[in-house]
Formats: C-alpha cells, sequence, structure tokens
C-alpha cells in the first residue's frame, strides 16, 4: 500500500539510516528543549547530512522565533518545516513566504470542534498534522503516545495533504490507516524504547504495518 511514513525525534546517525532503510518517507528532527527528543542545531545538521538521498528532512519547532528559523534554516540542509506550537494561519503563511520551504502546521484533535482549524491551516500550509490534542497542562505539544478518536477524521479531506499522528504503534497503525484513510502516518514514542531512544526493529515493523508487509520481509540494506 502506497502510505507514507515519517518517523519523527530522531538523534542518532544509525536511526536516520534505519528509517530510510525501512523504506520511510520522513525523517523528523525536533528542536524544543523539553522534549527527550530534542536535538541541538549543530547535531542535527550532522544528521541530515548523514541522510540518505530521497529521505526528507523535516524539523519541528513550536512557536520558534524568526532568529532561531534563520539559524536552522542556514546551517541545517531541510526539506520541510513543521509547526508543533500556536502558531495562527498568518504565521504559517510568513514563513513559508520567508524560507521557501515547504510548512506543516500540527493541529491537535480532541472533538469534533477541533476540526474547524484544519480548514483554516490547510489553506496556507502545504501539509497538515492531524495529532492527538495534549493534555491540559502537558510540557510537549506532541510526542506524548496520545491517540484521539480516529472516527472524527475518517475519509475527511482538507485543501492539503494531511498525516496523521498520535498514539501510532506497530500494533495499531494498520488499523489506524483502515479507519482513517490516511495516506501518510507519523509516529515519534511508538517506535522507541524508552522516552527519546528509538528501536531499529519498532521502525522496521511501523513501517511495514503501515504499508501493509511483513516485517520480516523488508530488506536493511548493510
Amino acid at each position: 500500500m502506497d502510505i507514507r511514513v515519517k518517523i519523527c525525534g530522531l538523534r542518532e546517525p544509525e536511526h536516520v539510516e534505519a528509517v530510510a532503510e525501512a523504506g520511510a518517507a520522513y525523517a523528523g528532527l525536533v528542536f524544543f528543549e523539553k522534549s527527550p527528543r530534542h536535538v541541538s542545531v549543530e547535531l542535527a545538521r550532522d544528521l541530515a547530512l548523514a541522510a540518505p538521498v530521497g529521505l526528507a528532512k523535516v524539523a519541528l519547532t513550536v512557536n520558534a522565533e524568526d532568529a532561531f528559523l534563520d539559524r536552522l534554516i542556514d546551517t541545517v540542509p531541510l526539506d520541510m518545516l513543521q509547526l508543533h506550537g500556536k502558531e495562527s494561519p498568518a504565521r504559517v503563511a510568513e514563513l513559508r513566504a520567508r524560507y521557501g520551504l515547504p510548512v506543516m502546521k500540527a493541529v491537535g484533535i480532541a472533538e469534533e470542534a477541533d476540526l474547524i482549524a484544519l480548514k483554516d491551516y490547510g489553506m496556507v500550509a502545504d501539509q497538515l498534522l492531524v495529532d492527538a490534542k495534549p493534555p491540559k497542562g502537558a510540557d510537549l505539544p506532541g510526542g506524548n503516545g496520545l491517540a484521539f478518536d480516529w472516527r472524527l477524521v475518517n475519509r475527511k479531506y482538507w485543501p492539503c495533504p494531511w498525516m496523521l499522528a498520535g498514539g501510532l504503534t506497530p500494533e495499531n497503525v494498520a488499523e489506524a490507516v483502515r479507519m482513517t484513510g490516511a495516506r501518510q502516518v507519523d509516529v515519534s514514542s511508538g517506535v522507541e524504547s524508552a522516552p527519546g531512544v528509538k528501536d531499529v526493529e519498532k521502525i522496521r515493523a511501523f513501517v511495514a504495518a503501515a504499508k501493509g508487509q511483513d516485517a520480516g520481509a523488508v530488506p536493511i540494506l548493510r
């Protein structure tokens, strides 16, 4: 099945390689100091330069200021910005124009009323990340391992492509794809052995399950 997979929160070169070998389309790098997946701009540069050709490098930022984004874009070879904070539609459009990179906007979902924002952001973003809304008072805007009611987005369409996130694992991603009709999925904590520590076997299993494959049939190149 032609499902595009994003593995977010990478911190080790071998995990970037494993993501590409497993068949994922996107590698996510997190720039948010409260997150156990946070990377420095310098480490991100090394990871991005080590990424195989064809693997899209995505920078996740949270309400980042222009000064930081200027440094980030100047230092790290990126393919996409992911805005995971409270950035307004106007801010999304501003950053898209400023940097000339595709922009993905994350929108937290907990109930049907939350879907309204997806249309507004879909008019200005290149992609939407439909994620579970974090619990009240949570330190992290995403990567909490929480799912939302997938029926809320079942066969829904917005002005731009969208990606499903929130509580996905190798065990439930196939069902999530079936229930929502999502053509893209994102995972972070669901392929970890501990917070911020990616597990290569879980990465392989997740990508295979998302694509409807047997994980044992996914080649690992050396």
